[in-house]
């Protein structure tokens, strides 16, 4: 009873506050806070509801970058797990009654990728992708692609892209089929699926220039990673009809072994992950000398993008040896998500040793040339089954 009279008793102080403050403060709170504000009274409702406020505050929250991991707690509920570089601390979000009306009982998801309000997942068993709005509490099936279903391991992070609009998303992925580059998009509000093959460009000129240096309109799609070269799909954000083929070669690699996305302490010195047109590398070693090639130790990442031509992978940066020190623990398995937004080059390291995920967020500023840490709180994720992680924009009411 007392809690329930200081919630009150502080409520009805806050509304006392001028109108200009508590718009600006609850401006300056990120999303799912601000959910919960609203269930308070209805004056802070009608502020929150104001299609000014709306306007204002989802111009703000575009330009914020959250961090998503899907989190599957064993036959209980599911929870999405979110941080975002203008707060300090996690948020979570249940997810489970939203799935319940389309995902059966014994069904096992995987978090495939996210932008804005929407999240799509992927269902193993029966081979399905579903969309979920958790601010709208909507889950829409999307039909099969010209594929056909597909199982969880097909998905590639670094072929996959979502765009979302206020009301409406198109998914984009691409793959070799029948042996070309094809290019095949979904659009929420066709409910329909085009495919593309993507052509082999005549010049240099066909192509924007793919260097990080220069981020443009396009959207890059990896198609196949390979320890010499990789094949990518460049097609334009708003046309999506005339995609190109781009085969840039890496002359980094030596006899090192190497993993792609996904890098288990046994297997692997070193592995590369991709995204938005640029690769990072991963070196390791054995952890203080260990002969036990399980347990691994960060020693060195760094940045590559196209050059100018787009026909060779180029060193960009490597990350400080000071920051490395700063950073690195012993791993057992590690894996990673990459984005480009606004000049800035984000990566994410999620690494497990002995049942504990540690996840390094790091930053590139490529105007200032400065590599930055972005420290994260405990996520309390310790022996948590995990199914998916990825950057994405920001929260926006509706």
């Amino acid at each position: 009873m007392e809690t329930r009279r200081n919630i009150t008793t502080n409520t009805v102080g806050f509304c006392l506050l001028p109108s200009e403050l508590i718009q600006y403060i609850i401006a300056n709170l990120v999303l799912p806070d601000i959910f919960v504000l609203r269930t308070v009274n209805k004056f802070i409702t009608s502020v929150i509801s104001d299609r000014d406020f709306v306007r204002d505050y989802n111009i703000r929250s575009s330009s914020a970058t959250w961090l998503f991991v899907y989190k599957k707690r064993w036959h209980r509920d599911a929870m999405l797990h979110g941080f975002t570089d203008c707060s300090n601390r996690w948020f979570g979000i249940l997810i489970a009654d939203v799935l319940r009306s389309v995902v059966p009982p014994g069904e096992d998801l995987y978090f495939l990728t996210a932008a804005g309000n929407y999240f799509l997942f992927a269902l193993n068993t029966s081979q399905q992708v579903i969309s979920v709005n958790p601010m709208t509490k909507t889950v829409k099936k999307i039909p099969p692609s010209p594929l056909g279903r597909r199982g969880t391991s097909s998905w590639r992070r670094s072929g996959i892209k979502l765009l979302s609009g206020s009301d409406s998303f198109r998914f984009l992925f691409a793959e070799l089929y029948e042996d070309y580059p094809t290019l095949f998009v979904y659009s929420s509000d066709t409910d329909k699926w085009r495919s593309i093959r993507a052509g082999e460009r005549e010049t240099d000129n066909e192509i924007p220039r793919g260097n990080i240096k220069t981020e443009s309109d396009f959207i890059y799609l990896s198609v196949v990673n390979g320890q010499s070269e990789s094949i990518l799909i460049a097609v334009g954000v708003e046309d999506f009809d005339r995609p190109v083929v781009v085969r840039p070669r890496f002359d980094g690699g030596g006899i090192e072994r190497f993993a792609v996305g996904f890098s288990s302490g046994h297997t692997s010195d070193r592995f590369h992950v991709y995204g938005d047109g640029n690769m990072m590398i991963v070196r390791s070693d054995s952890s203080n000398g260990d002969t036990d090639r399980r347990v691994r130790m960060l020693k060195g990442v760094e940045l590559w993008g196209m050059s100018q031509s787009g026909r060779q992978w180029e060193l960009v940066s490597r990350v400080p040896e000071g920051l490395i020190e700063e950073i690195k623990k012993p791993y057992g398995v590690m894996m990673g998500c990459v984005m480009l937004k606004n000049g800035t080059f984000r990566a994410v390291l999620m690494s497990n040793y002995e049942g504990v995920w540690d996840i390094i967020w790091l930053c590139y500023d490529t105007e200032e040339k400065i590599w930055s840490w972005v420290p994260l709180p405990d996520c309390k994720m310790k022996n948590s089954n995990m199914a998916g992680i990825t950057f994405s924009s920001g929260l926006t009411l509706a």
